[in-house]
């Protein structure tokens, strides 16, 4: 589906995760740190196991669960800590982790030459993005991403109460902008969260296809535009869209 310039955007909300900025890529960085902060203080086991066990930890408790590195080395034999002070390696894990956040969180160049440029231009920027007020607010702080988005276009799930699978989210986040649905676009990496109930509140889309985990899924309706990259995000917002950017 091609854009429609009969009806010109008012407004632009983006994801944060794997759109923004590549979450999946620096987790993994972080988790593998966190583990050999742990092998370091004495942890017996290899390494790719650990990362393996970890991974399923976080698939079954969810990445907003606090007590992952607790939890892999209960599942662990007791070899693996034998002599070892567990609450040290857990908050040896904790304190790398964290370290690689202070050290890695920041938006590529092409993340923040395209928020700068549409910062330029009429169109209001936002937010919409799935996870808990505090951790996905850390992160907007972090990336400097409220330098150019509207402070009050911030919506994050768990503040709003509706989650990205409900098309009521879309709904209010363009209501509460007080911009008609068929004037926003939504550009997220999630071909059913972000792309498929974008749509059905009547956004227009841009699934940014990436290399993060959901890039192997396929939306049950297409979306209005595919990318791999935010240029190419820029190209079609100028193209298709007649917008000037920089």
């Amino acid at each position: 589906m091609g854009a429609n310039l009969q009806t010109p955007l008012r407004a632009i909300f983006f994801d944060i995760d794997d759109t923004l900025f590549s979450t999946t890529s620096f987790v993994e960085r972080a988790r593998e740190n966190a583990i050999q902060a742990m092998l370091d203080r004495g942890l017996n086991a290899e390494k790719t196991d650990l990362l393996l066990e970890l991974q399923s930890v976080v698939k079954e408790f969810g990445s907003n669960d606090t007590r992952h590195y607790n939890r892999l080395l209960q599942r662990l034999p007791q070899e693996a800590t034998r002599g070892c002070n567990t609450v040290l390696l857990v908050m040896a894990g904790v304190m790398a982790y964290h370290e690689t956040k202070w050290k890695e969180l920041h938006l590529h160049e092409e993340a923040i030459s395209l928020l700068h440029d549409l910062s330029q231009t009429n169109l209001r920027l936002g937010v919409i993005t799935a996870g808990l007020r505090a951790k996905q607010m850390e992160k907007i702080l972090r990336l400097r991403i409220d330098s150019w988005v509207d402070p009050n276009l911030i919506f994050i799930t768990d503040e709003m109460g509706i989650a990205k699978s409900n098309p009521k989210l879309y709904l209010e986040c363009a209501a509460r902008a007080g911009i008609p649905p068929e004037f926003c676009l939504h550009v997220g990496d999630h071909p059913f969260r972000d792309m498929d109930t974008a749509q059905e509140a009547g956004f227009h889309t841009i699934w940014h296809r990436g290399s993060g985990k959901y890039a192997d899924l396929r939306e049950p309706r297409p979306a209005d535009q595919v990318v791999t990259n935010l240029e190419d995000v820029r190209q079609i917002l100028e193209k298709e869209y007649g917008l000037s950017l920089g």
